[in-house]
């Protein structure tokens, strides 16, 4: 019920009521959700028959987030209370040739997701290249603790795999942003680029060593494998990805600069996978920082300077709307329909 209050400075103040419940909100809980982003390269004969079960355990232990099925493996990550993450864990891993599923598990204070989605794709992580097959080759794995001897080395070149929009936040020092929108476009990238790269150590009598680095690991695991495939033999990846990096070297030791993007509510972590200062731009989906919340061209819910350029007034008025209606959704402790769909516009590139 909608009742209104004193008078403020933009008119009389609008508050929700709602029916006083014992229950908490869903979104909310004492102790923080559990989050675990998760992959694995297998063989699935039928992948399309695995969806179902899985899905129908999320939703028993109240699980949210998004999962990917294919032919070649699973990839997702989800939230929930450590017992319902455990139990969801515990299925993949009895999923055929998931024994080794690759696990990371972190924290949100308030969940992360608006709700849970099982979804069949061709790829788990798309690439576009239908020969690359990470359970056949890939990188040399490096250890989060061996990493930074690896990419201080002179020989070594070292290649941000991730979307432009994720290396603007944060990545190591001396990377190369290939300034790819998407994962698909590394290839061409790499074969465009491939000369120039390779000429680092040319004239030495040795090889280029070339380190690879994402958020969670599986981009590498194609990447390398691409890279293996187009004759390069000294090629490494950062075991477990920037998550594990950040969650095992100490900030003082790290050669990590900034924020590292996460594909959920939270935006950004950083050392320790603690949360991160960056919002969204519920507009573009482009993480947006202080000095962008600063900018005449960043309205909360309606644009940013990355893509007030790109929309029109009628656009935003629409945004307008919708943040109007996302408001007042979460005030009465429920997800807005316009966010549910903005979040399935998104799958996880990790």
């Amino acid at each position: 019920m909608l009742t209104w209050g004193p008078l403020g400075a933009m008119g009389p103040i609008m508050h929700v009521q709602r029916p006083e419940s014992s229950e908490p909100s869903p979104l909310r809980r004492p102790e923080p959700w559990q989050v675990a982003a998760l992959y694995r390269f297998a063989r699935f004969e039928d992948h399309v028959s695995l969806r179902d079960p899985l899905e129908r355990l999320c939703r028993e232990h109240g699980i949210r987030g998004t999962l990917l099925l294919a032919r070649e493996g699973i990839n997702g990550t989800i939230a929930g209370t450590p017992e319902g993450i455990a139990s969801v864990v515990d299925h993949i891993r009895a999923l055929p040739d998931c024994a080794d599923l690759d696990v990371k598990l972190s924290s949100a204070a308030a969940m992360p997701f608006h709700r849970m989605k099982v979804r069949l794709k061709r790829e788990i992580v798309t690439m576009g290249e239908p020969d690359i097959d990470p359970r056949a080759t890939v990188g040399t794995y490096v250890e989060p603790q061996d990493w930074n001897a690896l990419i201080s080395d002179p020989d070594t070149i070292v290649i941000d795999t991730r979307n432009d929009y994720e290396v603007a936040v944060g990545t190591f020092e001396g990377a190369i942003d290939p300034k790819t929108a998407t994962f698909r476009d590394f290839p061409e990238w790499f074969r465009r680029e491939r000369e120039r790269l390779l000429e680092h150590n040319k004239g030495k009598g040795k090889p280029t060593k070339v380190a690879m680095f994402c958020t969670g690991g599986i981009r590498c695991e194609k990447s390398t494998a691409f890279l293996k495939q187009e004759g390069i033999e000294d090629v490494f990846h950062l075991k477990g990805g920037i998550l594990k990096y950040l969650e095992t070297v100490p900030e003082t030791e790290s050669l990590w600069r900034g924020e590292c993007f996460v594909f959920d509510q939270r935006v950004t972590i950083g050392h320790g996978l603690v949360e991160g200062s960056y919002t969204l731009c519920h507009a573009c989906r482009r993480p947006v920082d202080e000095a962008d919340r600063h900018s005449p061209l960043y309205e909360e819910g309606v644009s940013c300077p990355a893509c007030h350029a790109e929309r029109t007034d009628e656009q935003r008025a629409s945004y307008r709307e919708r943040h109007r209606q996302e408001a007042l959704a979460a005030a009465q402790g429920r997800p807005h329909v316009g966010a549910v769909r903005a979040e399935e516009r998104g799958d996880p590139a990790e």
